[in-house]
């Protein structure tokens, strides 16, 4: 990369050619305030407070819209630019209602911390005199237009982001406003409710509902985690106060998905109103009763000492994490020699011997074909990327029978009993992308492989750890009717028993450890309380592939424990040496999987 030198503030500074004054400037430890800027957006230069001072232009320079030039001379607090940004500021303040002490962002609000910065402690011009609406139809967070700065980051982020060209703005001037398809209130507009917009938001503009007035910044911990609402596994970063989760957000930093969530990964997880499990219980007769762990450990133990290898049935969910996947195949598949196991969510068919790729290798494809798969419904921030790629000119087809979330955007949908004419499409285009889901025919996987000398497949696994889960034989078609003890590891899944259910023994000993109560509770003999996704750690494999770490955010509710501990202490008393601490079966899973 061709380096040139500009003068910054009187010093000499190499700089990359091409580079904005505003990456310049980091890049040497020069801090200039941003308010509409975002290192993830493209910059528009709306709000005017990265001004500065360049020798030879007429005016005062946005730097985050300005590039570099050989012998640039930039002076970025220099008398001129901070009066010009105070007067912008004096502007902000007084146009809407600002007034700090009444907001909820008090404290966490970038336009606050600028006032604070540049001395804004009282307003040069009148105040507002005009009322603006207050959106609150959405369900998990609300818009008050009196706070906003038109900044547009909640634009961009919703049209170069996530693709959804929801937001926009209405009117001009002073009465300009963000507004959702042309002035619709927002639940009845095209808006996804994935909060992204809320995260880029740099004022009290969008608010989180739940997390309101609950503490600032500075009271809280954030938590870095992973997602477990599908198999993208995005980053997130777990926000809590006294042992409670206020709020989920994108972790900025994560390669998966770069701060990005959906509703499912967002919200859904803090408006999870299911009865939640607490303690072990036994059925004694026809109740179920409180026992201790001790209890409910050696009574299913008892049973499996005195029952065949074939007669154990072990069905788990894709949200369990690699350890505990690891200590299932040691103690049930190695240890009791119990073979008829079963994964709820099922899994993608395997295409492993096609050249396999990751999400990121969609960017430099022609054309992507999505087949037997629906991302905006089963892995929203996978569409995300496609939507992006869509907009940026990249061709679509969509492969796939019945209704599906990206045809709207795609160039054409054909059942897939059609997929032939979808292959002489790719066949005109010299780099293709498939992005398969489980809904894959073994028709349409064979007609695939004529793509294998052009394409890079990658795969969207159902289920949260499913590529996991297959990797440790979790997947080898459950067969009911031989089980006389089913052991079921639901995890969160909101699973009730189905058609597997109607077919078990009448008489068969059922076992249900999971974090929620459900119709199966009904039917279990022993119930085993187990840690849910903010209280308990452990290592998911996404669909690419990718190994990350989940971290425990708060502790488990009641006598709850993580699934992999429960598992252990049912190998202690089977005298099964299956594993001993977490970081011991943490590092024998992640040998495993390599």
């Amino acid at each position: 990369m061709v380096k040139i030198r500009i003068t910054m503030n009187g010093s000499e500074v190499l700089a990359p050619q091409g580079v904005t004054i505003l990456d310049a400037a980091k890049s040497v430890g020069i801090n200039i305030p941003t308010l509409c800027h975002h290192p993830k957006l493209e910059p528009i230069g709306a709000c005017r407070i990265c001004v500065v001072e360049v020798k030879g232009q007429r005016s005062l320079v946005t730097s985050c819209t300005f590039p570099v030039f050989e012998g640039m001379e930039v002076e970025t607090e220099s008398p001129k630019v901070v009066a010009a940004r105070k007067l912008i500021l004096d502007m902000l303040f007084s146009e809407r209602n600002h007034y700090c002490p009444f907001c909820e962002m008090s404290g966490d609000c970038e336009l606050q911390n600028l006032g604070y910065l540049y001395g804004i402690d009282h307003w040069v011009f009148p105040t507002y005199t005009r009322a603006f609406p207050v959106d609150s139809t959405r369900t998990y967070f609300f818009m008050d237009q009196n706070r906003c700065v038109l900044c547009q980051r909640c634009v961009r982020a919703c049209n170069e982001l996530v693709a959804n060209h929801t937001l926009g703005l209405s009117q001009r001037g002073s009465l300009a406003m963000v507004s959702a398809d042309a002035n619709m209130p927002f639940s009845q507009s095209t808006c996804i409710s994935c909060g992204n917009c809320l995260q880029f938001c740099p004022t009290g503009t969008l608010t989180d509902r739940r997390s309101s007035f609950m503490g600032r910044s500075n009271q809280a911990e954030r938590v870095k985690s992973i997602c477990n609402r599908c198999s993208i596994g995005c980053g997130t970063s777990i926000i809590t106060r006294g042992g409670n989760v206020l709020r989920i957000e994108g972790d900025w930093g994560s390669p998966v998905n770069g701060g990005l969530l959906c509703k499912s990964g967002r919200f859904e997880p803090l408006y999870d109103e299911r009865k939640r499990l607490l303690q072990p219980m036994i059925r004694r007769g026809k109740k179920l009763e409180t026992a201790s762990w001790e209890e409910a450990i050696a009574g299913i133990a008892d049973k499996m000492e005195n029952a065949k290898a074939t007669e154990i049935g072990l069905l788990i969910s894709g949200d369990a994490t690699n350890e505990a996947l690891y200590l299932a195949n040691r103690l049930f598949k190695e240890g009791l020699n119990a073979q008829n196991v079963g994964l709820l969510s099922g899994a993608s068919p395997d295409l492993m011997a096609q050249k396999t790729g990751n999400l990121s290798d969609l960017s430099g494809s022609d054309l992507i074909l999505v087949v037997g798969a629906n991302p905006v419904s089963d892995q929203p921030v996978a569409s995300f990327l496609v939507k992006r790629l869509v907009d940026k000119g990249t061709r679509l087809i969509v492969v796939d029978d019945g209704e599906n979330g990206l045809s709207p955007v795609a160039e054409t949908t054909l059942n897939i009993e059609d997929i032939g004419k979808a292959i002489e499409i790719a066949d005109t285009v010299k780099k293709v992308a498939v992005l398969y889901g489980k809904d894959v025919t073994e028709q349409a996987a064979q007609a695939l492989t004529r793509l294998a000398a052009k394409a890079v497949f990658v795969s969207l696994e159902p289920g949260v750890n499913t590529r996991a889960a297959v990797a440790f034989g979790m997947n080898n078609g459950f067969q009911p009717a031989s089980a006389k003890i089913l052991y079921t590891m639901l995890g969160e899944a909101d699973w009730n028993g189905g058609d597997i259910l109607n077919t078990l023994d009448p008489d068969a000993f059922v076992i249900l450890q999971a974090g929620y109560a459900s119709l199966l509770t009904d039917r279990a003999d022993v119930v085993l309380p187990s840690a849910i996704w903010s209280e308990r750690s452990g290592s998911l494999t996404n669909t690419e592939g990718i190994v990350q770490m989940a971290n425990q955010a708060v502790e488990p509710e009641g006598e709850a424990k993580p699934d992999w501990e429960i598992l252990a202490m049912l190998g202690d008393r089977l005298g099964k040496n299956i594993g001993a601490s977490f970081a011991d079966i943490s590092a024998r899973a992640a040998q495993e999987l390599k």
